[in-house]
């Protein structure tokens, strides 16, 4: 039997009154992908950082080609041929694709001065980019490309190394559906070449796809392993959350009521020439599906008020809301969590408490002055209501999981009694755990008679989680789906132009 490539053994790591790893053993076969998977907290990340020499472990091997160490450096990683993509891009926006591929490698011209030879950056970077059928090229300005394109360009930059066991931390959870199924031939790619691939991803589909084994981490230690033939989203989610899956979606309790949300005739400024209808009653869960690009965040931009309208109107229980004006729309009961968190929905450096009572600063203001011990006291109530996890509410929100991170998203608007909420990827990045809470949550809001608009990218999770799916493509909503015509294949027969079977058709027609 070949010796593994990579073995760690018995590693365990601790900080003060937390056992971050507990005796966690991992092998890595030459040419094999495998599945790390666990909710946040469970020691994937510890266990990562270990293995590129950024944290020395308290005790246990690491073993390489057959040589042990006790611990790692970045470079005894990098010297192996460890490469890593990370979640958290690490790119340079004023310098060009190529430039930051080979940043800190770059190849010099021979002359004097010894400078950049660009021209050779960009021919080296170029077969890279071809081999991801990237759209974009070694010369493009990073500040320029989507967010998808520059994962793109972080897997790039970790393929250029030459690596020999590429670390891949929820490299899909910026792209499209098809940028991800070429990723997942990549990894089909660098497995036939010898080149070994640990896959860290939320998205248990994605895993179940390209991995051979799956290894599950459930508080700091190893809850099982599951080969080729055993892997499946009900077996995975046993193992990391303890519980079966269809305890995680929660069944609507009962019928939607009046409207609550009603757009017409709206238009965007993403697709002017496209029209939009859309209405959303009191205690339902609409979806709002589609591929990346089909204007499912621009309008629900649009409809909050943070960027114009082009015509039509928004009404909230039948009053119209003035567009263009979030102020507006905060006022009538309407709310909206974006899909960056971090970038759009929080102030990092910020507590827990400042962070919930932003939005409403005059309920809690005496005289003009923020009275904090009210401040607190209302944190403390969401964070009981929904399960937040901080050692405290006046602890800095930057430090918090992704999930924790958006139940004080979710806490700043609960607090203000929301009649519509409009979320963007309200689960993006964030692990089965959490969803489940997160779902139970949207849930008992729509019981409450809340109207929730949700824009998911995650075909499992709309199809879980909602009453009803609208489905857009290139700026308009090309059909509607009910509880009956659910499936991955109809969404994706709407976001792609085509028609419905007949049957179902009919069905649509008749709604």
């Amino acid at each position: 039997m070949t010796a593994p490539l990579l073995e760690l053994i018995d590693i365990r790591k601790t900080y003060p009154g937390v056992v971050a790893l507990d005796a966690v053993s991992l092998s890595v076969a030459r040419g094999e992908a495998i599945g790390l998977v666990g909710e946040n907290g469970a020691g994937k990340s510890t266990l990562m950082r270990v293995l590129a020499g950024v944290i020395a472990p308290d005790s246990g091997v690491i073993r390489i080609d057959g040589v042990e160490h006790g611990a790692l450096t970045v470079q005894d990683a990098m010297a192996a041929g460890i490469a890593f993509v990370h979640q958290e891009l690490n790119l340079f926006d004023n310098l060009d694709v190529a430039a930051n591929v080979f940043f800190g490698r770059e190849v010099l011209t021979g002359g004097f001065l010894k400078l950049v030879d660009n021209a050779a950056l960009h021919q080296r970077v170029k077969p890279f980019l071809d081999r991801l059928g990237c759209d974009f090229g070694p010369d493009s300005m990073v500040d320029r490309l989507s967010l998808a394109q520059r994962q793109l360009v972080e897997i790039v930059k970790a393929l250029s190394l030459n690596a020999r066991l590429v670390i891949m931390d929820e490299p899909t959870s910026s792209l499209t559906i098809a940028e991800t199924d070429r990723l997942l031939r990549v990894i089909a790619g660098l497995k036939a070449d010898g080149v070994s691939v640990i896959f860290i991803s939320h998205r248990l589909g994605e895993v179940e796809r390209c991995a051979d084994r799956v290894v599950v981490l459930r508080d700091g230690k190893v809850a099982g392993r599951l080969e080729r033939d055993g892997i499946g989203h009900a077996a995975m989610i046993r193992l990391m959350i303890g519980r079966d899956l269809k305890e995680i979606y929660v069944a609507p309790a009962r019928a939607p009521g009046a409207v609550a949300l009603e757009a017409t005739d709206v238009r965007t400024t993403a697709y002017p020439d496209q029209t939009i209808d859309l209405t959303l009653r009191q205690g339902e869960i609409l979806g709002l599906a589609g591929l990346v690009g089909s204007g499912r965040t621009e309008l629900a931009r649009a409809l909050f008020g943070i960027d114009p309208l082009i015509s039509g109107s928004v009404r909230i229980a039948g009053a119209p809301i003035v567009a263009g004006s979030p102020r507006a729309a905060i006022e009538r009961g309407l709310y909206f969590v974006p899909e960056d968190r971090k970038r759009s929905g929080l102030l990092l450096d910020m507590s827990v408490a400042e962070n919930i009572s932003l939005p409403n600063l005059r309920a809690f203001a005496r005289r003009l002055i923020v009275a904090g011990a009210a401040e607190r006291d209302n944190a403390r109530r969401q964070k009981e209501h929904l399960g937040i996890r901080t050692p405290s509410v006046t602890t800095a929100v930057g430090v918090l999981s992704g999930g924790n991170q958006q139940k004080v998203v979710l806490a700043k608007w609960l607090s203000m009694a929301p009649r519509v909420m409009i979320l963007d990827e309200p689960t993006r990045g964030i692990d089965v755990g959490s969803k489940s809470d997160i779902y139970s949550l949207l849930r008992n809001l729509s019981d409450s008679g809340v109207a929730i608009l949700m824009i998911s990218s995650d075909m499992e999770e709309v199809i879980g989680v909602c009453d009803r799916i609208a489905v857009m493509r290139e700026g308009h909503i090309s059909g509607h789906l009910e509880r009956p015509q659910f499936s991955e294949h109809n969404v994706l027969q709407l976001a792609v132009g085509a028609a419905l079977p007949e049957r179902q058709h009919a069905m649509e027609t008749r709604r």
